[in-house]
């Protein structure tokens, strides 16, 4: 008789949804924040339906910094997150959720084996959040659609928000998490698909085969 597959116990990790990211100082560009944050609010209502947790991050910056200060505008989380239910709420000060908070904690105490990963941005907190998740042990998951990034200019260079976006998701999907939509996700949680994984040898080798 074949052995039944162990139950995922998963969790959705909505990252920084802040008014920073709207009206502050980090406007996100790609998706469109408008996508994003409708994608996001559809992840949300298909976790409470499915009963999966969800924990709200909220970054906080240092006291007089020109963002996150606490209580400022930017600081804010919101109403796409804020009107929500949410299970858990985490503060931090560090790009990495798990960094300094008690995330691991209240996830290894609930028997979570599994997060799903929405928020911004996708290169900064969404990453380093991922990749402490997969070393730490669990499967992680990454909505695209629900995640965004804003354009970098500095003295290495000039990167538009879409590519920033696309180069993170891709790397993720290589080792890190399988990335996805909300809407494939959704597919996932009602049993109707697998989410899809993959690795750094064959993401490799398929692009020096199409080029």
């Amino acid at each position: 008789m074949k052995e039944a597959m162990p139950q995922t116990r998963r969790a959705l990790v909505v990252i920084d949804v802040q008014r920073e990211y709207e009206s502050g100082g980090l406007p996100i560009e790609y998706p469109p924040l408008e996508v994003s944050l409708a994608a996001i609010g559809r992840a949300m209502d298909a976790a409470q339906r499915a009963a999966i947790p969800v924990v709200v991050v909220q970054n906080t910056g240092p006291a007089g910094s020109p963002l996150f200060a606490r209580d400022s505008d930017g600081w804010q989380l919101h109403p796409v997150v804020s009107s929500r239910p949410r299970d858990h709420w985490v503060e931090k000060r560090l790009p990495d959720a798990f960094a300094e908070t008690d995330l691991g904690r209240w996830l290894v105490g609930r028997g979570i084996d599994t997060i799903a990963v929405a928020g911004y941005m996708t290169h900064n907190c969404v990453d380093s959040t991922v990749k402490h998740a997969l070393h730490a042990g669990y499967r992680v998951e990454v909505l695209s659609d629900a995640t965004g990034a804003l354009p970098y200019s500095n003295g290495a260079g000039h990167v538009s928000a879409r590519d920033i976006h696309e180069a993170f998701t891709v790397v993720m999907q290589s080792r890190f998490a399988a990335v996805m939509s909300v809407d494939e996700w959704v597919e996932v949680l009602a049993g109707r698909r697998e989410p899809a994984r993959d690795s750094i040898f064959a993401s490799s080798r398929r692009a020096r085969e199409a080029a």
